[in-house]
């Protein structure tokens, strides 16, 4: 259970700086956030005895199933919380559900006390049980390995556990295929799985297969046509949590300290969802990034102008935005020539591509990059300008410049 000091490579700082950077180093920052999860764990364990005894039991399961601990410890909703533990703003004996998740997981027997906040017992990466009403906020809950599954004895009843099944006082988090290697949890009942007022509740079956038919979709948009972008999604995405939308516009977040999380609203479409997923993973990629690197200097106040935003938005807040909308550009340049999709793409390229180049000539006057920052966003604006050469129809880059213009003259500086 010990942290790692990691250090991000050079090649792949010089790969994610071009809006890239493909599996190798998506693995990199993957392997630091784990390590990071692990850290705030240990500080975590630091606050209670209860904490204390879950860490063991945990170090104890690592040894003989390490995959199952990490991928536990990984989950991005225990991150959350274990930050916020060790803020003093969360439980520390909720270690202790881990614990309890990472047995199931590993098939092996565990016994612990922990915290059933109204008679709720989240098993993190997992599922939640609902134990009988007005007992005890704190049980002694027991795993006992099954066939297929476990049995947790908790509130002086035997649950049923099966991981993605549903059972007498269980729900099970469901699991999505995308593509053939990688599967993404839909987390719909962790209170940490999103710390937004926006967040929604559990996806009723037909919802969840809208969601599962526009994830195989928006699979195969990627692979035939972002193959990088597929790659990268499969080692940095693993969990999807729904927010609240409309019927008209998807909506899609993520968050610094959910690191592999996508939140986002009910998908209208594949490449809607393929879009979704191309443009919150460089908000994933640049948030565990600057964990590594620091590429800006402490805010100082200001405050500038986004062309995709109505609010001025600090400097970080603004490299975020380039590096998404760079992402944009690009992802529509792959889909100039479609049929059903092109005029579109078109529009949206040629407004991305410009809006992006004009933020990252902001950033660079701006004075307040580091010298890593001023390289990385140097090299995002040599990309930038590779797609410059992509001609559009006279028709589209004036309709482009339109809503730019419209944009700037609504929410610009006065």
């Amino acid at each position: 259970m010990r942290p790692v000091t990691h250090r991000l490579s050079a090649a792949a700082f010089a790969e994610l700086a071009t809006g890239g950077g493909g599996a190798d180093a998506l693995a990199e920052l993957r392997a630091a956030q784990t390590s990071k999860h692990r850290l705030l764990v240990r500080l975590a364990a630091e606050e209670s005895g209860t904490a204390a005894r879950a860490y063991e039991a945990l170090a104890e399961l690592e040894a003989g199933a390490p995959a199952e601990v990490s991928g536990c410890l990984r989950h991005p909703a225990v991150g959350a919380w274990a930050l916020r533990a060790c803020r003093g703003q969360a439980d520390p004996g909720r270690l202790a559900a881990v614990a309890l998740a990472a047995a199931v997981r590993a098939g092996a027997a565990c016994r612990l006390e922990v915290p059933v906040p109204g008679d709720r017992l989240v098993l993190p990466s997992l599922g939640l049980l609902t134990l009988p009403p007005g007992g005890p906020d704190r049980v002694v809950a027991a795993v006992e390995p099954a066939d297929g599954g476990a049995r947790i004895h908790a509130g002086g009843r035997a649950f049923p556990v099966r991981p993605g099944r549903d059972g007498r006082g269980w729900q099970a988090l469901h699991r999505m295929s995308f593509g053939p290697d990688t599967t993404m949890t839909v987390d719909d009942l962790d209170p940490y799985r999103w710390l937004g007022d926006d967040v929604a509740g559990r996806l009723p079956p037909a919802r969840r297969r809208r969601w599962n038919t526009c994830l195989g979709q928006a699979w195969e948009i990627l692979r035939t046509r972002h193959a990088t972008v597929a790659e990268e999604v499969g080692v940095a995405v693993s969990v999807l949590t729904p927010i609240l939308g409309t019927a008209l516009e998807q909506r899609s977040a993520s968050a610094r300290d959910l690191f592999g999380t996508i939140a986002l609203s009910d998908p209208v479409d594949g490449i809607g969802m393929a879009l979704t997923l191309t443009h919150e993973l460089q908000h994933i990629k640049l948030y565990a990034l600057t964990d590594l690197v620091t590429l800006t200097l402490p805010d100082d106040g200001r405050r500038f102008y986004a062309p995709w935003r109505p609010d001025p938005r600090p400097l970080h807040g603004l490299l975020h935005g380039a590096y998404a909308h760079a992402a944009v550009a690009a992802f529509w340049r792959r889909h100039l020539a479609d049929p059903e999709h092109g005029a579109k793409a078109e529009v949206e390229f040629a407004r991305w591509r410009e809006a992006s180049t004009q933020v990252t000539a902001t950033l660079l006057d701006s004075g307040g990059l580091t010298e890593e920052g001023t390289r990385f966003v140097g090299t995002l604006r040599d990309t930038l300008a590779g797609l410059g050469g992509e001609p559009v129809s006279a028709g589209a880059a004036a309709r482009a410049r339109l809503i730019a213009e419209a944009h700037r003259r609504s929410h610009g500086p006065g």
